[in-house]
């Protein structure tokens, strides 16, 4: 009998803000949320802002006064909504205005006959031997070159691109914890992953102790790996630009360093782990090897999870050389506009729209699964059921990046799975899709006909697609983690936020058998019973995940277990909430803090006691047992 693989915690950081207890959906759908709902994600954005703070039983401005929470609201929603989602990129990114490149050059003269004045910033990190420089003023200096030579100038130009998903503004993962120069995407990782694992309400220690130690995994990555200064960005350019190659920024760099981290540094963890890489499916992939070892018993609980960190100069470059992101200019030629305003870059994204590309995002975001069991035994808070992630490739390709058809079987398992669980009325009449919905020409055409032709083979008529990457953009690896975080928050507050940067739908996306929702749609929170998350990524890597309701969920743990257990788990849980709740207060303060433990009861082979039916860890409650099952008996 194969555990139901339930999700039991979730965290992460998006430019929507933090994940846990919905917070970051909460962001999206803002103008729909009740009062007290309202003011607590306001003001947990400004905290995390650092635009306001809690101190001495007070919440305080950024003047340092003490003030209510209602008045503090009122006061920061304005920045707050100006300094998250999608928006122009901010300086503390990097500067739109003044991306630097180099520039070649071939001087030619004899003594004295070539001689010139340049910023002294421009100078090449690496002298010719025939140049003569002399100092000007403070900024500017002469230089005086004999015979001839071939320079790079390091110079400066205008971005193309100039719309992001950024994390808020202000918020710095790595000001919160000893960071030892980590790379972006592991700092937001580590305060990910802190998230998640708070937002569970049972301390870890505890969950261990029902655990042998390798009944643990985490299945963790991104798709492309650390791509800035302190990962493999400043290992590939650093020699060119005349600095020092540091020790850190080439293990540092490495796409799988998400899932070390978290082995490392939060849990401690000696069981099974993994980062799978697949372009835009890459959360998926990793979801899916946790689904697996928990079907199959290899573990109990699983931690899933993605941080990707795009937002540089150079990465966006790549992007828009593929021809793949929205340019300023292409945006302005939309609308039949001059010049772009601040409005107009938050609406850069406009999946199934007409459109010009897609809008790179940053975000990190983390899933705890469990075994139906052991949720229930612990009692775990159950915020729905991932039964299982299907993924395919495309096959035969012209060209890597075209799209292919790995992704109608994808879709087509997952519909398949819900109508098996649920049955049909359950999938015609209360399933959505979370497309993946990037905002490329393309993509609107191809996923559209994908989602479309498997609704018209299982009689759907009316399916209802949202694309949340038009509030936060693109994350790349982590994005598929984005769509579920979304998703869990419907099940919350009644609402599929719609697709509201997008005017109207384009006129050749597919749309007989679909609907797309162009203002947030209302649904209840009981009205949805599945949703299946699309990931459809470069390369021919594609991944459907089936997401299930908690009430759902729970339907389905009662007919296994039945109503006396069900009882006796909701007893447990109301302890398990209470601590969930005073750690989303803390977070919601502003006073929570990562769980990074360095150097923390390392472990080193003298330590072991083995023996040859198992392997006892200091520390951990249980041992590991070494009485491994022969899969292939009879062959022996």
């Amino acid at each position: 009998m194969s555990k139901l693989p339930v999700i039991v915690g979730f965290g992460g950081i998006s430019p929507a803000g933090r994940a846990s207890f919905h917070h970051g959906y909460r962001r999206l759908i803002l103008d729909q949320l009740d009062q007290e709902s309202r003011q607590q994600t306001l003001v947990g954005l400004a905290t995390l802002m650092g635009i306001a703070s809690f101190a001495d039983g007070s919440y305080l401005n950024a003047a340092g006064e003490a003030v209510s929470m209602e008045t503090l609201a009122q006061a920061v929603e304005q920045s707050v909504c100006d300094n998250t989602l999608i928006r122009r990129i901010h300086p503390d990114w990097f500067d739109v205005h003044n991306v630097m490149f180099n520039r070649p050059a071939t001087l030619a003269g004899s003594d004295d006959q070539l001689c010139f004045q340049l910023r002294a910033r421009h100078l090449p990190a690496q002298l010719p031997d025939n140049w003569q420089v002399t100092e000007i003023d403070a900024g500017r200096v002469e230089v005086k070159v004999s015979g001839s030579c071939e320079v790079i100038f390091p110079d400066t130009k205008e971005a193309l691109v100039q719309s992001a998903g950024m994390l808020p503004t202000g918020f710095e993962p790595g000001h919160l914890y000893q960071s030892r120069n980590h790379p972006r995407g592991l700092q937001m990782a580590v305060y990910a992953a802190s998230d998640a694992l708070s937002s569970v309400g049972i301390p870890f220690e505890e969950i261990s102790r029902h655990l042998a130690p390798d009944q643990i995994a985490v299945f963790a990555s991104n798709s492309i790996g650390q791509l800035d200064d302190l990962g493999f960005g400043g290992l590939t350019k650093f020699p060119a630009l005349g600095k020092r190659t540091t020790s850190k920024q080439m293990p540092l760099g490495y796409a799988q360093m998400p899932a070390d981290f978290i082995n490392a540094y939060l849990l401690g963890n000696v069981g099974t782990t993994g980062g799978a890489l697949g372009a835009c499916a890459t959360f998926l992939y990793n979801l899916k090897h946790g689904i697996d070892a928990i079907r199959n018993g290899n573990c109990r609980m699983a931690m899933i999870g993605g941080s990707d960190a795009p937002v540089t100069a150079e990465v966006i470059e790549g992007f828009r050389a593929m021809g793949a992101l929205a340019e300023d200019k292409q945006l302005a030629a939309l609308d039949g506009l001059e010049q772009l305003s601040a409005d107009d870059y938050r609406r850069a994204c406009r999946p199934f729209g007409d459109n010009c590309g897609f809008t790179i995002g940053e975000s990190s975001q983390f899933l705890i699964l469990m075994s139906d069991d052991l949720a229930l035994e612990l009692g775990a808070e159950i915020y729905g059921a991932v039964p299982d992630v299907f993924v395919h490739a495309d096959g035969h390709k012209k060209s890597i990046s075209a799209p292919g058809i790995g992704n109608y079987m994808t879709l087509g398992k997952s519909a398949a799975l819900i109508r098996s669980l649920l049955g049909d009325e359950s999938l015609r009449q209360r399933s959505y899709v979370h497309a993946h919905g990037t905002s490329t020409p393309q993509n609107r055409v191809t996923e559209s006909h994908v989602i479309n032709e498997i609704a018209k083979a299982f009689d759907i008529g009316d399916w209802t697609v949202a694309a949340i990457k038009a509030y936060i953009g693109h994350s790349q690896g982590t994005a598929g983690g984005d769509q579920i975080s979304m998703a869990l928050g419907q099940w919350r507050y009644g609402f599929i936020p719609g697709i509201n940067t997008t005017p109207a739908i384009a006129d050749d996306v597919h749309q007989s058998h679909l609907n797309f929702p162009l203002a947030h749609l209302e649904v209840g929170r009981d009205g949805m019973d599945s949703a299946l998350i699309n990931a459809k990524g470069f390369g021919g890597n594609n991944a459907t995940a089936c997401l299930l309701a908690p009430h759902v969920s729970e339907q389905l743990l009662q007919r296994r277990y039945g109503s006396a257990a069900l009882a006796q788990w909701r007893q447990k849980r109301e302890q398990t909430r209470a601590r969930a709740a005073a750690y989303d207060l803390d977070a919601t303060r502003g006073t929570a803090r990562p769980t990074y433990l360095y150097d923390h009861q390392v472990l080193n082979g003298d330590d072991l006691r083995i023996s040859d039916r198992q392997i006892e860890l200091p520390g951990y409650a249980n041992p590991i047992s070494l009485d491994v099952d022969n899969p292939y008996k009879d062959m022996c």
